[in-house]
């Protein structure tokens, strides 16, 4: 009795490209979550500058409060287009801190608070800056009462 070779199936290489598929979806997979940590990193960074932008209007905002609160002082000490010697020091401190501030300096703006039962001034802080590699200008503003 002769004995047959055993018909080879249509299922030959099946698993070959199962592997290949399965392969296929966790790389897909992994190159998601890369791009997720690339998201959550800039988004790391942009909250950073956001803070130290305002912690440095804060610092300048808690500098009126301990310094004399008149309006004629505020504005010629702090004022941006006086260039008083504090806010000069407060903005080289801001250009240090904050990429692309030199080329697009922070402003303050002292005007007087009207409605008020005690003089005070409304103070209005612009801080700008400029993430490398990106067009766009981020920037933060304070409002604060100072005076009385």
């Amino acid at each position: 009795m002769k004995r047959q070779a055993p018909r080879l199936s249509s299922q030959t290489g099946v698993m070959l490209i199962e592997a290949l598929i399965a392969i296929l979806i966790f790389s897909v997979g992994v190159l998601g979550i890369i791009g997720l940590q690339g998201s959550a990193v800039k988004a790391s960074v942009d909250a950073r500058y956001r803070s130290e932008a305002a912690l440095l209007a804060n610092d300048l905002i808690g500098r009126m409060w301990a310094s004399d609160r008149t309006q004629a002082t505020l504005q010629t000490n702090y004022a941006s287009g006086t260039n008083g010697p504090q806010f000069v020091q407060w903005r080289n401190t801001v250009q240090a801190a904050l990429p692309g501030a030199p080329a697009n300096p922070p402003t303050v703006v002292i005007a007087p608070s009207a409605g008020t039962a005690v003089p005070s001034s409304e103070v209005t802080i612009r801080i700008f800056w400029q993430v490398p590699g990106e067009v766009a200008v981020h920037n933060f503003v304070a409002v604060a009462q100072v005076g009385g």
